[in-house]
């Protein structure tokens, strides 16, 4: 059977980019499906690039990072617009997509703009914005269509009030008091940003505590700073109803708090961009999240069909997904591949920023292995006094048995940056030993792992003296 493709990739964003451009350094004729005019997929477009460029909006102008300098009142500009913070994004967000379109250019991927749906198991319809229709085929397909926000049907978003974590980023009035439905990673990563612009922030949760797959300490720590910028927490609390007003909205809990506010930001997780792909007809489905069972390899049910992505589930990263789309390109052409590390970092972009790596002390206390800790805090560090940050920490996680490290848990300035340096330790299988003859550069926040590395290890010698 003649094909028009060797590999269709439904999706521009990271994972899908990723498959396609590998497959084109194969030699294969790749076409790439993608509903929006603008490429690059949710993560450049609505997600993690605007996202993250907002934040460095609000730090600059701020002036946050500085405040350990200059005081607390200290800040860029004094009337800080909704012009000013969100011109940044879309600067950053036009750049991003002329890379991602010069990229696939540059490797004879064809574009096929419009929305994609499933004819048979190796044939598309692609309906372009006006409503002209094209059947495409190829022997090997990826699905990579990422998610969008879950909207619970029972709020009322308004796209300017009641917001997703879409809308936000397109506002164009800054709101005064905020409440933010849901403490997730969306969640809290905005709900910092705000509450660094003077937004009285309240976050509401049904769990008892912030990401609960974080070290506690760092949790402890954001909560702290959060606090201290004015963000009221609710707990164990449950949202029953949402009421608009003229002049903002009402949110009702099940406790029978009331909190007014300007906005209201609901970060319910995420929906799987799959309900329009026709799955059936290429014998496959999505769960009720709308995300594709994968195998390792990340071959659907289907052989020759792929997804790769948010759209798969965990760990749902924008690393990840280009990672994934590479190896499911490998798979589908015979290519040999490493199978992706399982140790992974997670970064979250708060006000500062946390990162990790490996374990927390929960998961190995709960798994009964043996740790030491080794700490370095940044105001022990020359360079953390040159930036004004004095709060930051970095925590390693220690093997008692061989010195191995087993977690590295990060949170201040660059914590996103720094993590790397010990995901490459642990991938390497190496131990703190590593880190206390390496010589690092001075004045560095890298230094932390020296500094917590010697620490872990004067920790570890009492033991060792104890015992004898």
């Amino acid at each position: 059977m003649k094909f028009d493709y060797d590999l269709l990739v439904i999706g521009s964003g990271p994972g899908g980019q990723r498959a396609a451009i590998q497959a084109a350094k194969l030699g294969r004729r790749v076409a790439v499906i993608d509903r929006r005019e603008t490429l690059g997929g949710v993560c450049t477009n609505t997600g993690t690039i605007p996202s993250k460029t907002l934040r460095e909006a609000v730090v600059f102008l701020t002036g946050m990072s500085q405040r350990g300098i200059y005081g607390q009142s200290y800040q860029v500009k004094d009337d800080i617009t909704s012009e000013d913070v969100f011109a940044r994004i879309q600067h950053v967000v036009q750049r991003e997509i002329d890379v991602v379109r010069s990229q696939l250019g540059r490797n004879k991927v064809q574009v096929l703009p419009g929305h994609g749906r499933f004819v048979d198991p190796h044939a598309l319809c692609v309906e372009s914005a006006s409503g002209e229709e094209r059947r495409v085929s190829a022997s090997r397909i990826v699905i990579a269509t990422g998610t969008r926000p879950a909207r619970p049907s029972t709020v009322a978003f308004d796209g300017r009030t009641v917001l997703d974590s879409d809308d936000i980023l397109s506002l164009d009035w800054l709101p005064n008091s905020l409440v933010v439905v849901g403490a997730g990673v969306i969640g809290i990563e905005y709900a910092s940003m705000f509450a660094a612009l003077g937004t009285r922030v309240t976050v509401v949760e049904q769990r008892q505590r912030l990401l609960e797959f974080c070290d506690f300490q760092v949790i402890e720590a954001l909560q702290y700073h959060l606090r201290d910028l004015g963000v009221i927490f609710r707990f164990d609390e449950t949202v029953t109803a949402v009421d608009k007003h003229r002049h903002g909205a009402v949110t009702h809990l099940a406790s029978g708090k009331l909190i007014p506010a300007d906005a209201v930001l609901y970060s319910a997780g995420r929906q799987g961009a799959t309900d329009k792909l026709d799955l059936a007809r290429a014998g496959l489905e999505a769960d009720k999240r709308g995300r594709i069972a994968v195998s390792d390899r990340f071959r659907t049910a289907v052989r020759h069909i792929y997804a790769v992505g948010d759209v798969i589930g965990f760990p749902s990263l924008a690393a990840t997904s280009m990672e994934q789309g590479r190896l499911a390109a490998c798979d589908a052409f015979g290519i040999a591949a490493h199978a992706m590390d399982r140790t992974l970092p997670i970064g979250i972009y708060t006000i500062p920023e946390i990162s990790f790596v490996g374990r927390t002390e929960e998961q190995l206390t709960e798994a009964a292995v043996p740790y030491e800790i080794g700490v370095s805090r940044y105001r022990e560090l020359a360079r953390g006094q040159i930036l004004g940050d004095t709060s930051g920490i970095l925590k390693l996680l220690v093997s008692p048995v061989d010195r191995t490290v087993l977690g590295v848990h990060a949170f201040g300035t660059g914590a996103t940056e720094l993590v790397h340096i010990g995901q490459l330790v642990m991938a390497m299988g190496g131990t703190i030993d590593v880190l206390i003859d390496t010589v690092f550069n001075y004045p560095t926040l890298a230094e932390s792992y020296k500094v917590a590395a010697l620490d872990a290890a004067n920790r570890l010698s009492a033991i060792e003296r104890m015992a004898a």
